[in-house]
């Protein structure tokens, strides 16, 4: 043990010693740098100088001044360097306790707001003052103390609405008509209840549209009926469509769906967020109206739902909501998004006029454009009431007039001649997408008690003939005469009457 402790005291002296031998050396090579070698530098300069002539002692003086100003320089750096990283360190200590104070505040923020809301749930007790807790389960009530108040307030209030709610839906007898008397009975509805007049051709396009695509555009003058429309249509089928103002600061769909504040640690929920997920409760149909949609770009905000609904596979219609699941979450967010049902369609209004958009063609081709721009006569309609039908049922509606009215021959032929005339004197083709909606539309539209003619017409000036604003068209006058004499060789005179009402409004142009 002795030798040990002899030992081991021999290391610690050997080791001390060769850090100081480490140091002086350290410093002794900075000392010979910084004092010792400038008085040789000196020295040897002073020498060498002796023999140098006027050119020499010229050279010498711009070096001297090269070299003075490199070392200013470097010295400059390295204060900046040094400047920098210490407000750096400042601004960080800074930020951490600033971090720690929001963390505090947000703290009490949520303490505070619960306190508000076990007040306010006081205030709304029953009579005497007794808190009516009725709605509130016991599992909700130890989910909740386990758990804590969840980010989602609006959804939350939706599953506890549903909760224990039987949602299928029943029909009757007399809910179970087809497309005709369908739309025949909505104008009634309409005239009847709400004192709303519509046409059959419109009515038409709208079930038209909603066989054809989730997402539709009534655009029109202002005060037609556009919005009243949708409003009169979850009326008639006993669910009130939900009305969403578009606001014209929408830049994303973060304005639309809402977005976690990191704060806070809530979700800034809209009515639009709630409204689809409220749909994934129901069977019967439900429509979103996104009144005034073109205040704000369209393609900005509404971009993601457009390329998601267009998806063929219902399944993969995810939309994302949160980057996360978290205990107290909303009972139908799956790993943070809401599976888009079918039976809901997104319906847009849009007014042309100078404090409003232009509707891009990325929206109208994914969309179905139906114009209002007259308001319909006064129609004395019996009083009639609205129906309870589902989902499915309106599917097999559709699916019976896919088979009952599929699209003639004669009118493929003659819509592929009008395609080609137009391709090649116009640019503009009809595309695969659109050739599916036509498709899609036309036999709905004539189950609903139109003409296969009546249809095309009404597709071919929306979705073909409105591209051409985009041209040059006073060098095309005479394509233009050529077209509306073609149109009347395939389909008879007077027969495309919208088609030929759009030529005759671009002729009135030149």
């Amino acid at each position: 043990m002795v030798e040990f402790a002899r030992y081991y005291i021999d290391f610690i002296r050997e080791l001390f010693a060769n850090i100081g031998k480490f140091f002086k050396s350290l410093f002794e090579a900075f000392a010979d740098l910084f004092f010792n070698g400038v008085i040789n530098y000196f020295n040897n300069f002073n020498q060498a100088s002796e023999e140098f002539t006027l050119l020499d002692w010229v050279m010498a003086f711009i070096v001297i001044l090269i070299n003075i100003a490199f070392i200013i320089f470097i010295g400059l750096k390295l204060y900046q360097w040094i400047r920098r990283y210490v407000k750096f360190s400042k601004s960080e200590i800074e930020k951490d306790e600033l971090l720690e104070e929001i963390t505090f505040l947000n703290q009490k923020t949520i303490e505070l707001m619960d306190e508000k809301n076990k007040i306010l749930s006081l205030k709304m007790g029953g009579p005497g003052g007794e808190v009516d807790l009725r709605q509130y389960s016991a599992e909700e009530e130890l989910q909740e103390e386990l758990t804590g108040p969840s980010r989602f307030v609006k959804l939350i209030q939706v599953d506890r609405e549903y909760e224990n709610t039987v949602t299928a839906i029943h029909m009757r007898d007399e809910d179970m008509i087809n497309l005709n008397a369908l739309v025949k009975r909505f104008i009634n509805f309409s005239a009847s209840k709400l004192g709303l007049f519509y046409d059959r051709k419109i009515i038409s396009a709208f079930f038209s549209g909603m066989a054809t695509s989730k997402t539709m555009i009534l655009e029109g003058i202002s005060g037609t009926g556009k919005t009243s429309l949708p409003y009169a249509m979850g009326k008639f089928f006993g669910h009130d469509s939900n009305i969403i103002a578009v606001q014209p600061s929408w830049r994303d769909r973060a304005e639309m769906v809402g977005y976690l504040n990191e704060f806070t640690k809530k979700f800034n929920e809209t009515d639009f967020l709630k409204a689809i997920y409220e749909t994934t409760y129901r069977d019967d149909i439900c429509i979103v109206v996104l009144d005034e949609m073109n205040l704000a770009r369209v393609e900005y905000y509404f971009a993601e739902f457009l390329s998601l609904l267009e998806m063929p596979d219902p399944d993969v219609w995810w939309v994302d909501v949160v980057p996360d699941t978290q205990p107290g979450d909303p009972k139908n967010l799956r790993l943070g998004k809401i599976l888009l049902p079918q039976n809901v369609w997104f319906v847009g209004t849009a007014n042309k006029d100078d404090s409003t958009f232009t509707i891009t063609d990325k929206v109208y081709d994914r969309a179905t454009p139906i114009e209002i721009n007259a308001k319909a006569a006064y129609i004395d309609a019996p009083q009639t009431e609205g129906v309870t039908i589902s989902y499915d049922y309106l599917q097999d509606l559709f699916r019976q007039a896919y088979k009952e009215h599929p699209m003639s021959l004669k009118a493929l032929e003659n819509l592929e001649k009008l395609d080609a005339f137009i391709t090649n004197n116009f640019k503009v083709t009809f595309g695969n997408r659109i050739m599916k909606q036509i498709r899609a539309f036309v036999p709905v539209f004539v189950a609903c008690g139109g003409t296969e003619y009546e249809a095309l017409d009404y597709m071919v000036a929306r979705k073909i003939f409105r591209k051409f604003e985009s041209l040059n068209l006073p060098f095309l006058q005479n394509e233009i005469n050529d077209l509306s004499s073609l149109l009347d060789r395939l389909f008879g005179r007077n027969v495309f009457v919208e088609c030929q009402a759009y030529l005759t409004s671009i002729k009135k142009q030149f």
